[in-house]
């Protein structure tokens, strides 16, 4: 068994509730939510730490951070050099400084690393990267990812408690990998350039003086991949509910469905370049590759347990999983890279190549640029986390965050 201990109790229950099915053995956890804390040590009978180094301190062989979104690359780079393997969840890095010296952690401790992206692993996206591996619509020329997940005020205020929460101070575009992971993995391409505009929150949605949320409601995203292929990217908070994925070949098209069954999935080829045994339009819903039962009884449609499965298996085998720290950052860059583009009207900015280039990384290495309150307070003419300027909270949000807030035990101090 591999011993593991996560940190953040409230999202990393999904990883803990999964780990003994892939041989992992959860022996600590850490938040700063005491009671919460305490009331996940009791029910798995583990270990609880409210101090980071003193949890880094306890035997295990791994580590999984769950923290806060922007916290990630401190809280990996600081368990690497404790001699940990880490899968680090959502994003990698909130600036390409952060980028370049997480890369540099995971070479110089020869440590695993891993994204814990788990959009990748629906069943039918696992299911069009074994199609597009064998040849099924040729090379991608062009695909779209989707991650569309508006949530009501009260919702959005109860897993964002405080004016500084990330959530309420997120750029649009940074919530990009559950949107473009899933074709970089379907394709195996990366992106090397990337154009960006947001969508502002309109005066007249009704959310808009509801909600103590500084950035913009939404991105458009489009990457050029290595492969001279464009990707649109969308989310995250644009009315209709879902995920799409959809990749057009040189030879066909296979996508999910936005309708009826969005587990479904249609892959067509037109009537002039058919191949024998090949049929125009079939829709289908695939099953999971391997270990399907297990995958079923987890979060985000089996994607939970795939990250925990893929992350024992690299520490066991030594092999390098799939969303390495290189494609990690590379998905990262695009969020922060694409915010440059969305603040500048949209112009081009490029996906550094950290893996081969060290020239590229001295280029960025002190490149903060970062519109999070944290890195606001410490560096003067950082970015707002909306294109159109430093938007002003209303009185009603204000009161009406406070008191969602309090209802699950947060006690907001200004």
């Amino acid at each position: 068994m591999i011993k593991v201990g996560v940190v953040g109790v409230r999202r990393g229950s999904s990883f803990i509730n999964s780990a003994k099915e892939t041989g992992m053995e959860l022996v600590a956890i850490c938040d700063i939510w005491e009671e919460k804390l305490h009331e996940a040590g009791k029910r798995y009978n583990v270990a609880t730490y409210t101090d980071y180094d003193k949890f880094l301190e306890h035997d295990m062989d791994a580590v999984i951070l769950a923290n806060y979104f922007h916290q990630h690359a401190p809280f990996a780079i600081k368990a690497l050099d404790a001699g940990f393997h880490v899968m680090s969840e959502t994003t990698a890095v909130i600036t390409m400084a952060e980028g370049v010296a997480l890369i540099n952690k995971v070479e110089e401790t020869k440590k695993i690393y891993m994204l814990a992206e788990n959009y990748p692993y629906f069943r039918y996206n696992q299911e069009m990267r074994r199609l597009y591996r064998e040849g099924e619509i040729g090379e991608m020329v062009y695909g779209e990812g989707e991650y569309v997940h508006p949530m009501s005020v009260e919702d959005k205020n109860k897993i964002s408690p405080g004016f500084r929460h990330w959530r309420n101070n997120l750029p649009a575009t940074y919530y990009n990998t559950h949107a473009l992971a899933p074709i970089m993995y379907i394709t195996d391409t990366i992106p090397v350039k990337v154009n960006a505009l947001c969508i502002p929150y309109l005066d007249s949605d009704e959310q808009t003086p509801l909600l103590p949320q500084k950035g913009d409601t939404s991105s458009v995203i489009l990457t050029r991949m290595n492969n001279e292929s464009v990707v649109r990217t969308i989310g995250v908070n644009l009315r209709g509910h879902g995920n799409w994925y959809r990749i057009h070949g040189t030879r066909g098209l296979m996508e999910n469905l936005r309708t009826f069954d969005q587990q479904m999935l249609r892959v067509k080829h037109d009537a002039f370049e058919m191949r024998e045994g090949e049929v125009e339009e079939r829709i289908y819903k695939p099953e999971f590759p391997i270990l399907a039962d297990a995958a079923k009884r987890t979060g985000h449609g089996g994607g939970d347990f795939y990250t925990d499965y893929f992350f024992a298996e690299a520490i066991r085998t030594g092999k390098t999983p799939y969303f390495d720290v290189y494609r990690a950052v590379a998905m990262s860059a695009v969020a922060i890279q694409g915010y440059k583009s969305a603040y500048a009207h949209g112009a081009p900015y490029e996906i550094p190549d950290f893996k081969n280039s060290l020239s590229a990384r001295e280029e960025y290495k002190n490149d903060n640029w970062c519109p999070m309150p944290e890195f606001k307070d410490v560096q003067p003419n950082q970015p707002y986390p909306s294109v159109y300027g430093d938007k002003s909270i209303t009185e009603e949000a204000k009161a009406l965050a406070k008191k969602y807030w309090k209802e699950i035990g947060y006690e907001e101090k200004e």
